[in-house]
């Protein structure tokens, strides 16, 4: 099953050159999920080949222009191409408000229906379910309220040995049966063991997004053990009372809780204009957690 995520923007704060403010579109057996919509959202999933309109699910953690100034543009363009299947937000209740008075004073009354459900900077709570996975959000330390997002894949049903079946001429009613694990008791007497005939799906894979935060305790729980680590490390820990200042995280500090929460893989993202390369930040990071990567826009990681 797919699941892989690719960066639309990697900057913090403002736009710089070749650098967009922060986004994400997570995809998930060909459903989409996109994580923070920064300026200049669609023009990015148009520049990388995405159909917007295949976005169901938005995930905004928190209120700074630079995670969520692209969505009104995002919805009022999906109005305009005749989107008609819902969209589901999550978000701080206080963008509720915000989009509905932007479409009030511009008189749009968007064609299709959204879902909006808010979420909350108090505990961790799983906000979303469906066949392919589940999220919870998480509690970050940042200036205003702010979420982090755990997207967490569902055990599949066992895979069928499909060679072996057919070789044997075994009914393909007993099919779903043995995808599910269960042993087959036949009218003759035998028996259609469930290990003969399947192999175990993959395990399922786990994506935390760590948006802007201090370094915290409080929220590694909620990260423990996943398979790929998005961490905002917005600044060189040499700017470390900087970061303190503003409520952010070093590319040194996000590798220390990388390596602290035993995840396989770490992003390192939404970087400060300040910095031309980011060749140093990456390199800070592999110091302590050598499996780091920086987000870059325009590129898929598989998780």
């Amino acid at each position: 099953m797919k699941f892989e995520v690719t960066i639309l923007g990697s900057s913090s704060a403002t736009p710089v050159y070749n650098r967009n403010p922060t986004a994400q579109l997570l995809n998930c057996n060909e459903k989409f999920y996109l994580i923070d919509c920064g300026e200049g959202t669609q023009q990015q999933l148009i520049r990388y080949g995405f159909k917007a309109n295949k976005i169901d699910y938005i995930f905004i953690s928190h209120l700074h222009g630079d995670h969520y100034f692209g969505l009104i543009g995002l919805l009022s363009s999906l109005h305009l191409n005749g989107r008609m299947k819902p969209m589901h937000i999550f978000a701080p209740a206080a963008l509720l408000e915000i989009l509905t008075l932007q479409f009030k004073h511009s008189e749009t009354e968007i064609r299709y229906p959204i879902e909006f459900v808010a979420t909350q900077a108090e505990r961790p709570e799983q906000i979303f379910e469906n066949a392919d996975l589940t999220v919870e959000s998480f509690v970050l330390n940042h200036r205003i309220p702010c979420t982090g997002f755990s997207f967490v894949q569902k055990k599949r049903l066992r895979k069928l040995i499909i060679e072996k079946l057919e070789a044997e001429q075994i009914p393909i009613e007993y099919y779903t049966l043995l995808k599910r694990g269960v042993d087959l008791d036949l009218p003759d007497g035998s028996v259609l063991l469930n290990a003969d005939y399947t192999t175990d799906s993959d395990i399922p894979k786990k994506y935390s997004y760590c948006s802007d935060t201090l370094m915290d305790v409080r929220y590694l729980d909620s990260i423990k053990g996943c398979d790929t680590l998005y961490h905002e490390a917005t600044f060189l820990h040499e700017m470390l009372d900087r970061a303190n200042q503003t409520h952010h995280t070093t590319a040194l500090q996000a590798a220390q809780i990388a390596k602290s929460t035993h995840a396989s893989k770490l992003l390192i993202g939404h970087f400060s204009s300040r910095y031309k390369s980011l060749q140093p930040l990456l390199d800070e990071a592999r110091t302590e957690f050598p499996e780091t990567e920086l987000a870059i826009e325009g590129i898929t990681y598989t998780i």
